[in-house]
């Protein structure tokens, strides 16, 4: 019976209270304890089924009066029992593991870049405690438990993957506090057998002496040369410093590279009178202030210009497939913004059926996400045509790439007073150059150029939104 019993419990079949029945019925504890030598294996994940277990087999347990703890002590010294823990938890149930969260679909792995608590600190629950920096964004690994930081299993710089234990955590805090005494006993057990390291430890210092000798005749053998391999080839000089790349900046250089090498990037240019478009700003700016509560900038006006160029021009906000164009029915803008970690693009849902105080406050709160590092995946992925803005940085002109997938970007510059002829009369005017990069597999220079005079002809005469001419 005993053996009937040890099978099923190992081979998970039966439930637990059909088995409790059958040792209760059919086992007395005098046969039990007569068989000192019989493996036990308890493969339950469950501490109910362990518990249940242990107190039916073995005498002199009442059922729910002793802990496991107490119970495996008085086991037999010729029983082998084994025991599986809950998941992410230690046998007495105090420690918790944390552990790096889903990144994303497109995201396997990152990077430790910073680790934002000590061992020994306390933490709450959902406060983060280490930063994972990704090909597009940084996460953030919050503690799963309130309790107190036992270790850190990963330094900063290693690479992790979704499921990695980042950190131990103590939910009581006397985890903490018996580190130091469990650590105390294994040193004086390890001082014992102290004349056997101290041997083990002469023998590589007598390999280490003899290392000089054997080392006199490599210099000159080709060695060295294959493990320069994994060196940088470049010799280090002075005054110059070598800095790891960002995962980021490894992104953003991937697929600016592989647009070059797989679109047939192809830009055209125009410029813009923005005089009546910063007439608009300063006559509103005010009123729009007090009624919407955010700034009325140009950026709104140009993305509601690209809205209107994408709705005349449907194949610019389109994209190539294999053999097939894929024609998109809604209208993502990106906006390029520049961070201090590197380049991120969040994108503007729906913006047809947005008006320029949604667009404005939009455009706030994702530049700010970006800036302080909350911006998450979703808020970046996607979108079907890019803006970017190098006029706030001084430039005058410029060609910008195609951000993937998409098959155009919009590239705006600073704004220069220049003289211009207005009506046979030479007047300054505010102009600013504007570029549009495509993709010449799919846009054709005609579309292109349409859908610039498109974005010109709205920016210099807003007024065209309204009358939709």
């Amino acid at each position: 019976m005993f053996g009937v019993l040890r099978r099923r419990v190992a081979t998970g079949g039966g439930s637990s209270s059909s088995i409790l029945k059958t040792v209760r019925t059919g086992v007395s504890a005098s046969r039990v304890s007569s068989a000192p030598a019989a493996e036990i294996l308890l493969g339950s994940r469950r501490s109910g089924y362990v518990r249940n277990y242990s107190h039916a087999i073995f005498p002199g347990c009442s059922i729910g009066s002793r802990p496991i703890r107490d119970v495996v002590t008085s086991f037999q010294p010729a029983i082998n029992l084994q025991i599986w823990s809950r998941m992410f938890s230690s046998e007495n149930g105090d420690f918790v593991d944390t552990v790096v969260p889903f990144m994303g679909e497109s995201i396997t792995d990152g990077t430790l870049a910073k680790l934002l608590k000590n061992p020994g600190d306390r933490v709450e629950v959902d406060e983060p405690i280490a930063q994972i920096e990704t090909d597009k964004v940084t996460i953030d690994v919050a503690s799963p438990e309130t309790g107190v930081i036992k270790e850190f299993v990963v330094k900063e710089g290693e690479t992790v993957e979704p499921g990695t234990k980042i950190a131990v955590i103590s939910k009581s805090g006397e985890g903490v506090a018996h580190v130091a005494p469990s650590e105390k006993i294994p040193d004086k057990a390890a001082s014992k057998p102290s004349p056997a390291e101290k041997t083990s430890e002469e023998k590589p210092k007598a390999k280490v002496e003899s290392a000089p000798v054997m080392e006199k005749p490599k210099p000159p053998s080709t060695p060295p040369p294959k493990r320069s391999a994994t060196e940088p080839q470049l010799p280090p000089k002075e005054r110059e410093r070598r800095v790891p790349m960002t995962r980021l900046r490894k992104r953003v250089a991937t697929r600016l590279k592989d647009a070059q090498n797989t679109f047939a990037l192809l830009t055209t240019f125009n410029e813009v009178d923005m005089t009546n478009l910063m007439k608009l700003r300063s006559d509103y700016k005010d009123a729009f202030v007090e009624k919407h509560g955010v700034k009325l900038g140009l950026m709104s006006g140009f993305v509601k210009a690209a809205v209107s160029g994408l709705q005349n021009q449907p194949i610019i906000n389109a994209v190539i497939d294999g053999d097939d164009i894929i024609y998109r029915d809604y209208i993502d803008i990106s906006i390029a913004v520049g961070t201090p970690k590197g380049l991120v693009v969040p994108v503007i849902r729906n913006a047809d059926k947005m008006n320029f105080s949604k667009i404005e406050k939009e455009i706030n709160t994702l530049a700010k996400k970006a800036n302080d590092g909350s911006i998450s995946i979703d808020e970046m992925a996607g979108g079907s045509f890019t803006i970017s803005n190098g006029g706030v940085y001084g430039s005058l002109i410029s060609t910008p790439i195609i951000n993937p997938p998409q098959s155009a970007i919009l590239g705006m510059h600073s704004i220069v007073s220049r003289p211009m002829v207005v009506g046979g009369n030479i007047v300054p005017r505010p102009m600013m150059y504007i570029a549009l990069t495509y993709d010449h597999r799919l846009i054709d220079g005609r579309e292109a150029v349409f859908f610039l005079r498109r974005i010109k002809d709205v920016v210099e005469d807003p007024r065209r939104l309204l009358l939709d001419v």
